[in-house]
């Protein structure tokens, strides 16, 4: 299969207003102990993404914090996770979960937040003190946030730093640079080399700008930096949630996406798991999708995650041996072939005839001595047992679990055995076809694809988003939704730890629309780049940006085009339900739809640790 349905994941817990958060200014009293700075970490034109941490920079525990600031008329908070957010007209406070109000000397927490508008946070307080420890000068207002850094001069051991001025009424007196959120130096100029730095690690540095009465400004978007050299990247931060992208065989072809590309993205450091796909299913067997791709493509020094170019006569080339050398570098992500999907699941039909025969041939291939170290176990994409994908399954309820059954038995405790399912909630549905309760006991966890519910596959429509995470009024089929898929396969006993939430990273689009909001009628599916209806996200996010929400993700209307995607901010609402839920995790259907910064891969990585 090429795509497949997929869900859309975490509604963030609280309902408030957003917009275009920018500075603190400083507050009424000083608060030497602790402080609270704003970072927005994501701005679509529309909306955008805010994040608020407290640290406590004194010698003793807090036991809980409460920070309050004003939104300028029109700037509301829409959404928030890891803190309780309320408002009084434009006054908004926060305050600490039962979870994390407790603060060690020198310990820090953040919480986050979807906003609209586009005004600024001003009159910050933290526990009644001020945000940054400093007090007010009356009638001078703080800094505005320098530009986001930009990178340049990288080597081992050191970075240049370079950002655009920040902007303030009685003028701007120095600048802070922080690494990792600790400040490293202060500088009258707008760059700064770092040096001291460890071969082959991961940084993030951002910028405040501070006035001459000593007053600080919100902290600038932040750049990531990874330092040449070293021989072992650090393993990702995971929060104990699984993080897994699907690398596609065939995308290094018209889409020129390489292995190497998860780590020059950064995307490499913030996942726990790869599938692999796919490989075949054919004559009740598992079987080779592209050789070429998977073990003979030779790779040049510049396509390799190694930056060795492949050799005529080495043993394993192509993208097998790129997963070899991922590894090498990140010891911590596991790799997992998959089998099957929208095209090849035909076959399964013939293999759930005689499960211990598959699961035999399957075990052998992916425990092939060429390559039998590049993965950690199996994952299975069945659409659809005992129902209809692109062809119709008829091998019964039961054929599911003795599918699994054998995979489990042949594969062992120490391999991973997982599926990608259906997220069809509906009464009757996929989920009801087979016993995927029955199966849950010999998987690992279960793929739930929740996207691809709507699209224009209905070329007329209605528009509608393709990945809602919850019902709405209007949506076309009851039960489409992340939310419904979910509930169900918990009601049938399907532990919730073994559920993974799904999230695209593309959309799905119809053209001839002429009404910007979900529900309108269409005359065919919009074109996209490699398949009509259908466009990454690296593309939409510039080409037709989101003008809306709806049912957890976004919508955009430009031209008479419609199209629905997840961004950044969707996607941490989502991550903030599927924790809420006791979900195991999410998955992402594929790398090469996001941004060549991992944008989205970086969204779920901080929606979920």
């Amino acid at each position: 299969m090429r795509f497949r349905q997929r869900a859309t994941a975490g509604l963030a817990t609280l309902l408030l207003p957003l917009a275009g958060l920018v500075g603190l200014a400083s507050p009424a009293h000083a608060a030497d102990s602790a402080t609270a700075t704003y970072t927005k970490t994501q701005d679509w034109g529309t909306g955008f993404e805010g994040k608020w941490t407290v640290k406590n920079t004194g010698t003793t525990a807090i036991s809980s914090w409460t920070i309050q600031w004003d939104f300028p008329s029109g700037t509301s908070v829409t959404s928030a996770w890891d803190a309780d957010v309320t408002s009084s007209g434009n006054h908004w406070t926060a305050k600490n979960k039962s979870y994390n109000g407790s603060l060690a000397a020198g310990a820090s927490v953040s919480f986050g937040f979807n906003g609209s508008g586009s005004g600024s946070p001003s009159n910050c307080t933290l526990n009644g003190g001020s945000c940054d420890g400093g007090t007010t000068v009356p009638g001078d207002s703080a800094p505005s946030a320098p530009g986001t850094p930009t990178a340049s001069s990288v080597t081992d051991t050191s970075v240049k730093l370079s950002w655009s001025a920040a902007t303030d009424d009685k003028g701007v007196k120095n600048y802070d640079v922080l690494r990792g959120g600790t400040k490293v130096a202060t500088v009258t100029t707008t760059s700064y080399t770092d040096t001291g730095l460890t071969a082959g690690t991961d940084y993030s540095y951002t910028v405040q700008a501070r006035d001459t009465a000593d007053q600080t400004g919100p902290v600038s978007g932040s750049v990531a930096v990874h330092t040449t050299g070293g021989t072992t990247d650090p393993p990702p931060t995971t929060g104990g949630k699984v993080k897994l992208g699907y690398f596609t065989e065939w995308g290094i072809y018209g889409r020129n996406y390489n292995v190497k590309n998860l780590v020059t993205s950064g995307s490499a450091a913030k996942i726990t798991h790869i599938n692999y796909a796919f490989g075949n299913v054919t004559n009740g067997q598992c079987a080779i999708g592209d050789s070429y791709a998977d073990y003979d493509k030779a790779f040049t020094a510049d396509q390799s995650v190694s930056g060795v170019a492949d050799t005529w006569d080495q043993p394993l080339r192509g993208n097998f041996n790129q997963l070899r050398e991922l590894k090498a570098k990140y010891p911590n992500i596991k790799v997992l072939w998959s089998f099957g999907g929208w095209t090849w699941s035909g076959g399964f039909a013939q293999a759930a005839a005689n499960p211990t025969a598959f699961a035999n041939s399957c075990y052998n291939l992916v425990e092939d001595p060429r390559w039998a170290d590049v993965f950690d176990g199996i994952d299975i994409d069945w659409e659809y047992p005992n129902a209809c994908g692109l062809s119709c399954d008829t091998s019964g309820a039961a054929a599911y679990k003795n599918l699994m059954q054998a995979l489990r038995a042949k594969f062992g405790s120490n391999n991973l055995v997982t599926a990608a399912t259906t997220a069809d909630g509906t009464s009757g549905g996929k989920i009801d076809a087979a016993d995927y309760a029955g199966a849950s006991q010999y998987v690992d966890w279960y793929n739930v694809m929740s996207y691809d519910f709507f699209g224009a596959f209905n070329a007329q429509g209605p528009t509608a988003p393709h990945s809602p995470l919850t019902s709405y009024s209007g949506i076309p089929t009851p039960g489409f939704t992340t939310a419904d898929a979910i509930a169900k396969f918990k009601s049938k006993g399907v532990p919730a730890s073994k559920l993974l939430i799904g999230i695209g990273f593309y959309g799905r689009g119809w053209t001839g629309v002429t009404q910007s909001a979900p529900g309108g009628t269409a005359t065919g599916p919009a074109a996209g780049t490699y398949e009509q209806g259908i466009e990454d996200y690296k593309v939409l996010k510039t080409s037709c940006p989101s003008t809306g929400l709806v049912a957890g993700t976004a919508y955009a209307y430009c031209g008479n085009n419609w199209w629905s995607y997840d961004t950044p901010a969707t996607i941490g609402t989502k991550m903030s339900w599927a924790k809420n839920q006791g979900l195991g995790g999410a998955f992402f259907w594929e790398f090469s739809g996001d941004t060549s910064n991992g944008e989205l891969v970086g969204a779920i990585n901080s929606g979920l640790s």
